[in-house]
């Protein structure tokens, strides 16, 4: 198999990313595909990763925290933003063409030889623990696809099971409160692992802390970022740990909220180890991390930002970014497409649409894409002054980017799929 018969076996299986729907969540496709494996997803220790908002980052610290510290490392997230390959690195690189062929070769004969047919996702899955187990990496750090109790990598049995945050998000799989999406990101915590737990909501935390982990740390309690200063290229934090204090560390990413990532990541790191880390090996890590989508700065004169954010309290967070952290002195451009799935007066207003002096609105390229049209009839409902809409996304950035003058801000954002579009368009237009 080569590289575009992969892709195209891949594409061939069902996806919630493509369609939006989960019929009959399980974990037993993905046991069965395993097991014929040999179970490769046992033959390395994990660290995996649940939570609304975040897991990108964490997972990204993490990875880069034990890279300084000597190990290789496997790291498995999504989506990806332009190539499927970004979903399966190894010590941060993405995974060769190749490779990527070889691993998917291997559970296409199993499919057969098992009967089952996996989902896109279990596929990827079942891509990123058999190549993992391949290279022999010293850990894996996973990514949860979605919730958590009945994701796809939801089989490991990880050494430390890591929370982020708990928000109203995928709602129609596991809502509609706050307390039922936290009892399905809770089942990755298992007897045995390590819990470290980013949400402070003290009702909440009881949900995790009944699974029963051999140990808990929590947020505010055991651990915290300390000190959140904005610094040129991205914020310095002194963080408190259960072991120790670091201060004065630099992460090169963007907003208030990547303190408290940098405070899970790291106590995660310390809980795999079982002990502090060396104050030159925390520096090293964190000014490591780069995280391509997530509040990226694509260009200057005009500012030029993408931001990843795809649900009301991601939204909420870039708009704290760019209007705090940023603060244009010109005008401000936003360039906004989101998924069929939200509230589009939701989303708007927590971008605080109507504090932009252009508004375009533009669909994002999947066919889970709300159409331009109702997104720009939403903007002008919340009070959005200058509205525009345009269907195709390449060609609505294009236009923000030639409007804007050199004091200008422009700001690409309200899904992945508009960001991982943008982004080789935006790179081109300013090579």
């Amino acid at each position: 198999m080569n590289y575009a018969e992969a892709l195209a076996y891949v594409a061939q299986h069902t996806s919630y990313e493509t369609t939006g729907h989960l019929n009959s969540p399980t974990t037993e496709r993905i046991e069965r595909l395993m097991a014929a494996m040999g179970d490769p997803h046992l033959a390395y220790p994990v660290i995996h990763i649940t939570g609304t908002n975040g897991k990108g980052s964490v997972a990204q610290i993490i990875t880069k925290l034990l890279m300084a510290q000597g190990l290789t490392v496997g790291t498995y997230t999504s989506p990806h933003l332009e190539r499927i390959n970004e979903r399966f690195a190894f010590d941060g690189d993405p995974i060769s063409d190749q490779d990527f062929a070889d691993a998917v070769a291997a559970v296409a004969d199993l499919e057969v030889v098992v009967g089952v047919r996996p989902t896109f996702f279990e596929t990827t899955t079942a891509v990123a623990f058999r190549h993992f187990a391949d290279i022999a990496v010293d850990v894996a750090v996973i990514e949860v696809g979605l919730l958590g109790r009945w994701d796809a990598t939801n089989i490991v049995q990880p050494v430390v099971a890591v929370v982020t945050n708990v928000g109203l998000d995928h709602t129609d799989l596991a809502g509609p409160t706050l307390l039922d999406i936290a009892r399905e990101k809770a089942g990755i915590v298992k007897p045995g692992a390590t819990l470290v737990l980013g949400e402070t909501d003290p009702e909440l935390a009881a949900v995790f802390r009944a699974e029963g982990p051999v140990a808990t740390f929590e947020r505010g309690v055991d651990f915290d970022c300390v000190g959140n200063e904005l610094a040129l290229g991205g914020r310095l934090l002194d963080l408190r740990t259960p072991s120790s204090t670091y201060t004065q560390v630099f992460l090169p990413l963007y907003g208030r909220h990547q303190g408290d990532n940098a405070a899970v990541a790291l106590c995660a790191v310390e809980a795999f180890f079982g002990a502090p880390l060396a104050e030159d090996v925390v520096n090293e890590g964190f000014a490591a991390v780069s995280w391509p989508g997530r509040f990226e700065v694509m260009g200057h004169q005009p500012l030029v930002i993408l931001d990843g954010a795809h649900n009301p309290s991601g939204a909420d967070r870039c708009a704290e970014v760019f209007f705090d952290d940023f603060d244009p002195v010109g005008r401000r451009i936003l360039v906004v497409g989101c998924l069929r799935a939200r509230d589009p007066e939701e989303m708007l207003s927590a971008l605080r649409a109507d504090e932009f002096d252009l508004v375009y609105c533009t669909t994002a390229p999947t066919p889970r894409g709300m159409p331009a049209e109702e997104l720009a009839a939403a903007a002008r409902s919340i009070g959005c002054d200058d509205v525009l809409q345009v269907d195709d996304l390449e060609r609505a950035c294009i236009a923000a980017v030639r409007e804007a003058q050199a004091d200008d801000a422009v700001l690409i954002t309200g899904s992945l799929y508009v960001v991982g579009a943008a982004r080789p368009a935006l790179k081109k237009m300013m090579s």
